[in-house]
């Protein structure tokens, strides 16, 4: 099996550190209390869900629902929050980080067991990860009134059928242990406002305090799962990746990294007005290998906003439960979702396997291209970075724009350009990791290295059918690059009506006060954080280029 759960007993206690640390064991030990019932299909899940109190029951019928593992006649449910809709980073506590300390939080952690012993509570196990190669299974523990996030969270991973038992039999071993998460969204304390989602990715186990919202739940296991898949030999990956099957019978696999709002759903999913015979990884999760640069996806289906889909579309049909969005009658008298953002922002919905029609769960081809998503007004609509230091950078400075996917505090501007490292604000080990192996993805694994802005270049809108046209030139091999000003790694595609002009001082000052940003946010980087300084050395090189620019203009 993967990952590693019933010991013999000789190896019980601390001569078996990643499975028996203080916190974990207190989390683990939770699940065997005898006011936890074991939820063990997902029919059983979808019943408690179905008559948990706040449930709406839709008339939207579940497509395909018996291959799922669900009653035949099962239907859409909603379930809603309160004030908080999104996720709240002001709540994360990672083990390690500075002031994160065993010590610290264990009390902490210990009495918001105890508190929950008088409440009836559910767990279910889940496995992460679609291959034999890469299989960790993960555990859950919740109150009772909080079934629709148990059943929400059961479908979002990859339960436990006859096929994926055998499965996980059959799968490469891992010595961790598996991953187990406490969660009690009633929680309160008047240390923790904002709730605490707590995390000791060493030994592969979370507390979800205080938090409702389904979204926690998904990431704080997905995270724990990229974890371990990091400490494997993988790049963990919060983004969409598609097989590009093109008539020459030449295959070409795209990457695409992004928060929420950057296009990467859109890119993942685009059928090109179905000019080309695509296969799709996943659009949120997977993982690289970084010693052949083949693919596994980490999730089977799909945890999707739903304000881009009016009630009558046709992408409804593969809904299989809803969080926070609102529902009316409709002239049938039927109860039908208000799936656009009208109730509230951040509208979910998870989607089934089958909204994509051609999908695969591993690509055994390397990954040929990753693109790095931004929202950046300085940058053209694509440019291509021929130094894998450089690209790891840029990758760390992943720039982009808030959403409403994030509970933001009081005082914090939506507007402001602000940077994730990688796109993946649910890392839960040391960054410079993630720098190191996309550094050796481009190096070693020889994959090409862009980045795609998609937002505004100055005050033009850069289309989703102007960034789709520029990918399907790269796939087809047409993309004609040129040399980006002055900068020697940097080439980047001309597109009429989005000319960078490095003859125009104002411009320059965008680009030097963008970059300067970048290098800026590096070295502000500290402890649990900090990158090589050959990371911002990569980057103040571009902004010397551009002062040298400027003073050769001013001459």
């Amino acid at each position: 099996m993967s990952t590693q759960f019933g010991f013999k007993r000789d190896e019980i206690g601390r001569g078996t550190p990643k499975a028996f640390s203080r916190i974990r064991t207190t989390i683990e030990t939770s699940f065997y209390r005898n006011n936890v019932i074991s939820v063990k299909s997902l029919e059983e899940a979808y019943n408690l869900a179905m008559e948990s109190s706040g449930t709406i029951v839709t008339d939207l019928p579940i497509h395909r629902a018996e291959e799922l593992g669900l009653p035949g006649d099962s239907k859409v449910l909603i379930f809603n929050d309160g004030a908080r809709t999104g996720r709240t980073a002001a709540a994360r506590k990672i083990l390690g980080e500075r002031h994160v300390t065993e010590e610290k939080y264990e009390g902490l952690i210990r009495e918001a067991v105890f508190q929950g012993r008088n409440k009836k509570m559910y767990r279910a196990s889940v496995c992460v990860g679609l291959h034999e190669e890469f299989m960790v299974r993960a555990h859950l523990v919740i109150p009772a009134g909080y079934e629709n996030i148990l059943y929400s969270w059961m479908l979002n991973f990859q339960n436990f059928n006859e096929e994926f038992i055998v499965k996980y039999d059959n799968s490469q071993e891992i010595e961790e242990g598996d991953i187990f998460v406490y969660s009690d969204p009633e929680w309160e304390n008047e240390n923790h406002p904002h709730g605490l989602t707590f995390f000791d990715s060493e030994h592969n186990c979370a507390a979800l305090l205080g938090m409702r919202y389904f979204g926690e739940h998904k990431k704080g296991t997905l995270t724990l799962a990229w974890t371990i898949a990091s400490r494997a030999g993988y790049t963990p990956c919060h983004g969409g990746q598609k097989r590009y099957n093109l008539e020459d019978g030449k295959k070409f696999i795209v990457g695409v990294f992004g928060l929420s709002g950057s296009g990467k759903s859109t890119i993942t999913h685009a059928k090109h007005g179905d000019k080309y015979d695509i296969t799709v990884l996943h659009d949120d999760a997977f993982i690289i290998s970084n010693k052949d640069g083949s693919s596994i996806s980490m999730e089977p289906s799909y945890f999707d906003k739903t304000q881009d889909y009016p009630t009558d579309s046709e992408d409804n049909k593969y809904l299989l439960t809803m969080q926070n969005c609102g529902a009316t009658m409709d002239k049938a008298g039927l109860i039908v979702p208000v799936t656009e953002d009208i109730r509230n922002g951040n509208g979910r919905a998870v989607k089934s396997k089958f909204w994509s029609p051609n999908r695969a769960y591993k690509f055994d081809k390397k990954c040929d291209a990753i693109f790095w998503l931004m929202k950046d007004e300085s940058l053209p609509p694509v440019i291509k970075v021929n130094s894998p230091t450089l690209g790891a950078a840029f990758g760390a400075t992943l720039a982009t724009k808030r959403t409403s996917a994030e509970h933001l505090l009081k005082g914090v501007d939506s507007n402001e350009l602000v940077i994730e490292p990688y796109a993946n604000p649910f890392r839960t080990y040391p960054l410079v990791h993630d720098y190191k192996k996309f550094k050796s993805l481009f190096k070693e694994r020889e994959i090409d290295c862009y980045v795609l802005n998609t937002g505004f270049f100055l005050h033009k809108k850069i289309t989703p059918a102007v960034t789709l046209g520029i990918i399907e030139d790269i796939v087809e091999g047409k993309a004609e690059f040129q040399k980006l000003g002055p900068f020697e790694n940097i080439e980047y595609l001309e597109v009429p009506d989005y000319i960078p002009d490095f003859t125009d001082v104002s411009y320059l000052n965008l680009v030097e006060s963008r970059i300067d940003k970048r290098v800026e946010f590096i070295g502000e980087l500290r402890d649990y954080n900090k990158l090589p300084y050959e990371a911002s050395e990569s980057l103040h090189k571009l902004m010397e280029k551009i002062q040298e620019l400027k003073a050769d203009i001013a001459e």
